[in-house]
């Protein structure tokens, strides 16, 4: 680590905020990367014409996006977590002090009727330009005149689901997944955390003090595969990390169209609930793989569930199951079952989803009864702040027996870790988003 008197470098700085946020949030290397050039960018603000929303979103909650806003706190210049705070106070604030405004959980704030989302939305939707303002009538003497504050601040914005589209369209997606038991991360205990914050934050102040001025006339390369929002937003990360130099010129540029290329996420209300019906299923018949027909037909049986009904009226179809399915990186695939190949989904492939997003209820178990006992929900001990405390590590084992019913192929038998293995080969087939 370099001294805190000597002149601190973007790499430096960059490669020590990337450590930090990686000891407490589970993140990708690009979306680091995306977030300590944030970091810096909120110090160095007065030599961009733009700035990019951070926008740290999740199919479901307990996926880490409070604790990534409480990281970015502790580093950010002038961060405002707000609270509750009235519309007129939001719009002065942001007018007098420019602050880095830090938003968490923005899908129950917009959700909601009233002045305070209409001003939100109108300041976000302006506030990533720095001509960007807000328009509001304010009493002078027996009369009220219009005025114009300004709306140009850093902003995070974390939430559930999917922005606003006038919103989201400025903003760096951070899609974050609940945490894997061996994604273990650091307990986040704020008063000793803010101590060992500290002396990094003055690094960034007198980087950014002496960096300014560069980056007033810096002209970074921008990235084909982004749009012209996505170029205007991005820009000052790059004009950041080209005067990191050495890899980061490279590096940022490879995480940006990354992470702004990833698929955007449903709220949890149908998604989190077909994961945990289609777990249910699988679970209940002894499934290693499925037909998408048979699988629609199993959803559209159960009784208290939507989906008989879920489009407008109509039962879920093949479509709308891939996309509900889509966020959680979950999609069907073509599969052989006996003399055809099907559209279908396979238990290996939804593993790992129901590990990080279900909870740790007991699924049904297989028909017949238990298998050798070795259905069970083990408790993970990790004290990760970023996911429930569930892990459904053991699968249960199944009958040798060869059947072809309805769809379904079971031709498996138990490897020596317990799990099943099947002897067919369904190939590894191009996907589209519909299915037959």
């Amino acid at each position: 680590m370099t001294s805190p008197t000597s002149q601190p470098t973007a790499e430096e700085l960059l490669t020590e905020l990337t450590a930090s946020i990686n000891r407490f949030v589970v993140l990708s290397r690009s979306q680091a990367d995306v977030c300590a050039l944030w970091i810096l960018h909120t110090h160095a603000i007065d030599a961009a014409d733009f700035t990019p929303y951070l926008n740290p979103t999740s199919p479901v909650k307990r996926s880490g996006k409070t604790r990534l806003v409480e990281v970015l706190r502790l580093f950010a210049k002038n961060p405002w977590y707000t609270g509750r705070v009235t519309s007129s106070a939001l719009v002065r604030k942001t007018d007098k002090e420019h602050p880095t405004l830090l938003l968490d959980e923005s899908d129950a704030t917009f959700q909601t009727k009233g002045d305070f989302a209409e001003v939100l939305r109108g300041i976000l939707n302006t506030g990533f330009e720095r001509e960007g303002t807000y328009s509001m009538s304010v009493p002078r003497g027996q009369d009220w005149i219009p005025k114009d504050f300004n709306t140009f601040s850093p902003k995070v914005i974390a939430g559930i689901g999917r922005l606003p589209a006038t919103i989201e369209d400025r903003s760096i997606p951070i899609r974050l997944k609940r945490a894997r038991p061996d994604e273990c991360r650091e307990r986040f205990r704020k008063a000793k955390v803010r101590l060992e914050a500290e002396p990094l934050k003055r690094r960034i102040e007198v980087w950014a003090a002496s960096s300014v001025a560069a980056l007033r006339t810096s002209v970074p390369a921008l990235p084909d595969q982004l749009n012209d929002r996505q170029c205007d937003v991005c820009e000052p990360l790059l004009a950041i990390a080209d005067m990191a130099g050495g890899e980061w010129a490279h590096r940022a540029r490879t995480a940006l169209v990354e992470v702004c290329a990833s698929d955007s996420f449903y709220d949890e209300s149908a998604g989190y609930r077909l994961l945990s019906d289609i777990r249910d299923i699988f679970y209940r018949e002894a499934f290693e793989r499925v037909s998408t027909a048979r699988l629609l037909d199993d959803l559209s049986a159960i009784e208290d569930a939507p989906w008989a009904e879920f489009d407008k009226g109509r039962r879920l179809s093949a479509f709308t199951l891939s996309q509900l399915l889509r966020p959680f990186d979950v999609r069907p695939r073509d599969i052989r079952f006996g003399d055809e190949i099907r559209k279908g989904y396979r238990r290996q492939d939804l593993e790992e989803t129901w590990e990080r997003y279900l909870p740790s209820a007991v699924p049904p178990e297989p028909v017949g009864g238990p298998q050798h006992g070795q259905q069970a929900s083990i408790h993970a001990v990790c004290s990760d702040f970023s996911r429930g405390q569930h892990n459904l590590t053991v699968a249960p084992i199944v009958s040798t027996k060869s059947s072809v019913n309805k769809g379904i192929v079971a031709d498996v038998a138990p490897s020596a870790s317990g799990h099943r293995v099947g002897n067919f080969n369904p190939g590894d087939h191009n996907m589209r988003d519909s299915e037959r």
